[in-house]
């Protein structure tokens, strides 16, 4: 009804799952015996995020993978490397086709986030480092520069002519 009269579809989304798919823990320091006094964290994170339709009417499997780095800035030797693969399933409805890429990759990322981030936290204090409570994530400007990124690869080189 609301098309009939000129007006948009209202969106619906819901989560009706979320999950680890896989996760990583290797805690370097402890395997090469350094003490809290012997180190300074330099801290990477690292995101990337899938997206795929499953069977079901509209519902979607979103997977954000975090991988963080934390290396001695003394020597550049990595104390412990943490790769969480997050998902959830989303069940999404009045979305655009044209809007419904970035609306996956932006809006269910930003949603799964606060989950993940203590997740992130918890396995860096069970692993005897201080909580890592990472920055959130400005899942637009990701999606913007991986974007770019693919248009950047879909334009072919130019030759130059002699």
């Amino acid at each position: 009804m609301a098309e009939e009269n000129g007006e948009a579809p209202q969106v619906r989304m819901s989560v009706l799952a979320q999950f680890v798919r896989d996760m990583s823990f290797e805690n370097m320091a402890a395997q090469k015996g350094l003490t809290g006094a012997d180190v300074q964290p330099d801290i990477q994170v690292a995101v990337s995020l899938d997206a795929r339709k499953r069977q079901a009417d509209h519902q979607f499997e979103i997977v954000t993978k975090y991988k963080v780095t934390s290396k001695n800035k003394a020597n550049d030797e990595v104390l412990f490397l943490l790769e969480v693969d997050y998902g959830g399933v989303f069940h999404v409805e009045g979305v655009p086709e044209d809007q419904l890429h970035p609306f996956l990759l932006i809006e269910c990322p930003r949603l799964l986030f606060p989950f993940v981030r203590r997740i992130i936290s918890d396995v860096t204090r069970d692993g005897d480092f201080p909580p890592l409570n990472i920055d959130t994530v400005d899942f637009l400007a990701l999606y913007r520069q991986e974007m770019a990124r693919r248009a950047q690869a879909s334009v072919p080189a130019q030759t130059v002519a002699n």
